[in-house]
C-alpha cells in the first residue's frame, strides 16, 4: 500500500511539477514528511532524487516543443553548483522543528505573493507564449521575446537555487519560475520549460552529494520515480493547453496549501 501511495503521489506531483516548472518536489517532500515521517535529511535527499527523475522525464517533452532557453538554464546551473554543496551541508545540522517551520513559512509566503501579484503585466506575455507554443522552430526563433538576462544576476540566483533546492530537497523551480516571470519578464511557458532544464543539471550534483551523506531511501525513489516519469509526460502535454495566468495561480494555491499543512503537522 505504501508503494501504491508513493506511485500515486509521484504521478500527481510529477504532472503538476512539470506544468508549473517546479519539478514536483514541493508536493512529494511534504508527503514524505507528513505521511512517512522521514527525517528532514532523508526527505530532502530522497525528494531531490525523485525531482531529478521528474525533471529528466519532463525536459525531453519540452525539448521537442522548443521552449527551453539553454543559455539561461546553463548559466543558472553553473551558479547553483556551489549552492548545492552549501544546501546539503546545512541540512545535516537541521532539527525537525526548524526544518518544518522554515519550509512552511517559505512556501506560504511565496504562494501568497504569487496569488496577490497583479497578473495584468504578464497577460500580454502569456498570450504570446500560448501562440508561440504552437509555432514551428523557425518561426519561434524569430518571434521569441525572451529578454537578455544579466549573467551575474543569473549566477547569483543560481547559487540561491542550489542552496534551497538541496536544503529542502524540492528543487528550485518554485522560486525560479516567479523570478523569471516577474523580474525578467520571461513568458510563463518558457520560464517553466527553462526551469525544468536547469533543474536537471544542478539537481544531479545535489543527488550525488546526498548519496555521499546517505540521505536517500531508494525504495521510495523507485516507487515515486515510476510515478513522476508518467506524470511528467502528462504535464508536458497539458502545459500547452493551460494559460500562463492559470499556471501561476495553480502554483500559488498549491504552495499556500502545502505551507499551511506543514506548519500544523509538527
Amino acid at each position: 500500500m505504501t508503494g501504491l501511495f508513493l506511485l500515486l503521489i509521484g504521478f500527481l506531483s510529477g504532472g503538476y511539477g512539470v506544468i508549473v516548472g517546479a519539478g514536483g518536489g514541493f508536493v512529494f517532500v511534504p508527503a514524505l514528511l507528513i505521511f512517512l515521517n522521514l527525517s528532514p535529511q532523508m526527505a530532502a535527499g530522497t525528494g531531490l532524487a525523485v525531482v531529478l527523475i521528474n525533471a529528466l522525464s519532463g525536459v525531453f517533452g519540452y525539448v521537442r516543443q522548443n521552449r527551453i532557453d539553454y543559455k539561461v538554464g546553463i548559466t543558472l546551473s553553473i551558479g547553483a553548483v556551489p549552492g548545492t554543496f552549501i544546501g546539503v551541508w546545512l541540512v545535516q545540522f537541521s532539527n525537525s522543528q526548524s526544518f518544518y517551520w522554515i519550509f512552511a513559512l517559505m512556501l506560504f509566503t511565496l504562494g501568497v505573493f504569487l496569488l496577490l501579484k497583479n497578473p495584468s503585466a504578464n497577460d500580454n506575455n502569456s498570450e504570446k507564449a500560448e501562440t508561440a507554443a504552437t509555432m514551428d522552430n523557425e518561426t519561434f526563433e524569430k518571434k521569441k521575446v525572451s529578454p537578455k538576462l544579466n549573467t551575474v544576476c543569473l549566477l547569483l540566483i543560481g547559487v540561491l537555487l542550489g542552496v534551497v533546492s538541496n536544503y529542502f530537497g524540492i528543487g528550485g523551480g518554485w522560486l525560479l519560475v516567479p523570478v523569471l516571470i516577474y523580474i525578467f519578464r520571461v513568458m510563463p511557458h518558457y520560464a517553466t520549460a527553462t526551469s525544468i532544464f536547469s533543474l536537471c543539471l544542478y539537481s544531479t550534483v545535489g543527488v550525488v552529494t546526498h548519496i555521499y551523506y546517505g540521505n536517500i531511501n531508494w525504495m521510495v525513489v523507485l516507487w515515486g520515480g515510476l510515478g513522476v516519469i508518467f506524470g511528467a509526460q502528462l504535464g508536458v502535454y497539458l502545459s500547452n493547453k493551460i494559460s500562463g495566468k492559470l499556471i501561476i495561480q495553480m502554483l500559488s494555491i498549491l504552495l499556500i496549501g502545502v505551507g499551511i499543512k506543514l506548519f500544523f503537522s509538527y
